[in-house]
């Protein structure tokens, strides 16, 4: 059973953990990382990994994963381009990563959204009124958000040029 931590302690590795998210696209060494919560880098890397549950590099990591598929959605760039864009050094590492992670190619992965969505930039997103979408079978919401989101629903929409 994990073991809880000092709330000074959390707060601090949160601060690096936002430090992290802010700068995942830059090359940030453990060391600054631990500087920001003021420890050393080896107990850095293993309260992180206590608090979060999971270390550093596999957070940084996640979420320039995460980007990468946004980018390749969108495709307006290469995916070279996306590569260095998002911190990546090396093509063949971000591919193999990439790979592994998701389980398709870059490029695979940029042609299998296009088969799904028809079309590029599908994160994109249009408030459409939900009587509107209740006409089409859509049902109403019926969780706790149901009043926040009474208004509209959120659908994919083509991105505009």
């Amino acid at each position: 059973m994990p073991r809880l931590l000092a709330d000074d302690t959390f707060l601090r590795l949160c601060r690096a953990r936002e430090f992290l998210a802010a700068s995942f696209h830059q090359r940030v060494t453990l060391e600054q990382a631990a500087s920001r919560a003021c420890f050393s880098p080896y107990h850095f890397h293993r309260l992180f990994a206590q608090a979060f549950g999971e270390t550093a590099h596999e957070f940084v990591s996640r979420l320039r994963l995460q980007d990468a598929k946004r980018r390749l959605a969108a495709d307006h760039e290469s995916i070279t381009e996306v590569c260095f864009n998002i911190g990546y050094e090396s093509l063949g590492s971000f591919s193999s990563r990439f790979h592994a992670t998701v389980g398709l190619s870059p490029s695979k992965y940029r042609s299998e959204i296009r088969k799904v969505f028809g079309f590029s930039a599908p994160w994109r997103v249009v408030f459409v009124p939900s009587c509107f979408l209740h006409m089409f079978g859509v049902p109403q919401p019926q969780d706790s958000r149901s009043d926040r989101l009474s208004s509209g629903a959120t659908l994919v929409s083509k991105e505009t040029k």
